[in-house]
């Protein structure tokens, strides 16, 4: 440590939120260099390249194949794929000096498409999966988090080439049990939930999610079933409809002074004539319609509203995974001036619909079946309309996964209740069919000589991102805590005392002995630093195994500590590398 390119920090950088970006800075694992993008230094480097390296061998290990694409690559099989625009502001756009359009890749669909199409011709050629470790760019609105959501950041992606959906499965399962043995092996908890496809494309599509309370997706669980998802991807279970036949006919009340749910569900309790004659009415009883603006890559705007019931919100992250590529915009003041029919705060079914004088896209919550009774806006200020019914009186254009989810939700598959966790995408892999060998023209002769469409698989693991997430599992108030297979040395031994003291020279023989015996060791060697701040610093880095070279020698022994456990042991040196080889 006299020489390690190395300053470790007592305070938190100003610009961290969380614990794995305040302990890497402050360790001296990584620096900012820009907005969303960091610079490795030596232990940070060598703790990345671990986990790498077990990447790379869990992909080996399934007989996948590595190779290595550019960074940097032309606007065309973008424009293919429709992804040159479908990736809007995300997408890192230059000229080179001949004014080609070039993009830095956000990910190499396209590229591992065209290479295998420029050497493969035969369905004999397949399955094939190949995998890159590579550098990714994003021009996110707001990197945050230190390395969990950067604009420069380090994946391993892998696709499969098959010749029909069957062989995909095999592919894809092959991939889902790499993932389980790569996290196991990093030390990551994870679970394994249904997810949206997004700007990706394909079917089938699970995330790998290690849980931890700054996670940025949130997924349910069931109580009772194995059945698990992001909330992007949760399947509301309908309820069935309701038959309408001798419900009240619609009426339209007087209800002022009601700008939120809850006093219009009030005002409705309070008044005779509105009451309920078997329980109060609840937010559950109204119909929220929320009217919002749809940005395509190419420019265009597209009004869309979206009901759902009262004592709901739209989801903005579910509602965009269902629209994307489309950006979501508010409706604004000069936007309902120029919809004269929207009563804003009142707005109902009656103006809403294609068909309707407003000519807005109408859809519903599924849980808005025909049958159904609700209290809702009677487009105009000041007044509701109640006993309006589902199928009756209105109908929509279709229906959206968009409102929140709550915990207590009944699972689509066995209804039992839904529970909430938040967690950090580690792993995703995706069942992408023929998106992009159709865009691009991948095609192989079958066995009978008919050209087929090869189907493809894409996965990926946060390369990057995973050291983080690690980080961030494994800290105390002191600092990192590193699994063993990742941390950037086995063993931390530290001299105290002067340079005059027997401890260095003991020191520098144990740190031999350490590396002879195949063991990986950091040594502070520092002269003229304090033990208190050397010991601060051990605790700071995080290897798994500190070896204290202290007064203890006096009587032939070393101070051994587990970083994890705190447990602490005297040791007679001559057996502390056969102790920390066990």
């Amino acid at each position: 440590m006299s020489t390690l390119f190395l300053r470790t920090l007592r305070e938190d950088p100003s610009d961290a939120e969380v614990a794995s970006h305040r302990l890497l800075v402050r360790a001296g694992y990584i620096r900012r260099a820009a907005p969303g993008g960091f610079t490795w230094l030596p232990l940070g480097w060598i703790t990345f390249r671990n986990v790498e390296r077990i990447v790379r061998e869990e992909m080996d290990r399934e007989g996948f194949q590595e190779v290595h694409f550019p960074a940097l690559l032309p606007r065309e099989p973008y424009e293919a794929t429709g992804r040159w625009s479908d990736y809007g502001d995300n997408l890192f756009r230059l000229k080179d000096r001949r004014g080609a359009d070039m993009l830095l890749a956000p990910t190499h669909e396209e590229m591992f498409t065209l290479v295998v199409k420029d050497l493969y011709s035969s369905y004999k050629d397949l399955p094939l999966t190949i995998y890159q470790i590579q550098n990714k760019f994003r021009d996110e609105a707001r990197p945050r988090a230190g390395l969990l959501r950067g604009r420069e950041f380090t994946m391993k992606d892998s696709y499969s080439f098959d010749i029909d959906d069957a062989g995909l499965d095999v592919s894809y399962a092959k991939h889902r049990v790499a993932y389980q043995r790569t996290f196991d092996r990093l030390g990551l908890p994870y679970v394994i939930v249904s997810a949206m496809s997004g700007a990706m494309g394909g079917s089938k599509s699970e995330e790998f999610l290690a849980p931890m309370a700054i996670g940025e997706d949130t997924y349910v669980r069931c109580t009772t079933c194995d059945y698990s998802a992001n909330t992007e991807a949760v399947q509301v279970a309908p309820p069935s409809p309701v038959a309408f036949d001798g419900l009240p006919a619609a009426q339209v009340v007087d209800t002022p002074d009601t700008p939120t749910i809850q006093t219009l569900v009030d005002l409705f309790n309070a008044r005779a004539d509105l009451r309920r004659p078997d329980r109060d009415w609840t937010a559950a009883d109204t119909l929220k319609n929320l009217v919002v603006k749809l940005k395509y890559p190419d420019g265009t705007i597209v009004p869309l509203a979206i009901g759902v019931p009262g004592d709901r919100e739209v989801d903005m992250k579910r509602l965009e995974a269902q629209v994307a590529p489309a950006e979501i915009e508010p409706f604004s003041e000069a936007d309902f001036a120029a919809n004269p029919n929207l009563a804003k705060g009142y707005i109902g079914p009656g103006s809403l619909g294609e068909d309707k004088a407003a000519g807005i896209r109408f859809v519903l919550d599924p849980r808005i079946v025909d049958g159904t009774a609700w209290i809702t806006g009677a487009d105009s200020p000041g007044k509701h309309v109640v006993h309006l019914v589902a199928g009756r009186d209105f109908t929509a254009d279709g229906t959206i996964e968009a409102a929140e989810v709550h915990a207590g939700d009944p699972c689509p598959l066995c209804s039992s209740a839904l529970e909430m966790a938040r967690g950090i995408e580690i792993g995703h892999i995706f069942q992408l069919g023929r998106k992009y060998a159709e865009a691009l023209g991948l095609t192989v002769l079958d066995e009978n000589g008919k050209t087929r469409v090869v189907t493809m698989g894409s996965y990926g693991i946060g390369v990057s991102r995973a050291v983080a997430a690690i980080a961030e599992l494994n800290c105390d108030d002191k600092g990192l805590i590193w699994p063993a297979e990742v941390a950037p040395a086995d063993v931390h031994i530290v001299a105290t005392g002067k340079a005059t003291d027997p401890q260095l020279p003991a020191a520098e023989i144990l740190a031999a002995e350490c590396e002879a015996a195949g063991l990986r060791v950091l040594f502070d060697d520092r002269v003229g630093v304090s033990p208190g701040v050397k010991f601060n610093d051990a605790e700071l880095v995080g290897v798994p195994t500190i070896v204290v070279v202290g007064r203890g020698l006096t009587d032939g022994v070393v101070e051994v500590k587990d970083r994890r456990t705190g447990e602490r042991a005297d040791v007679p040196l001559a057996d502390v590398v056969a102790r920390l080889k066990g």
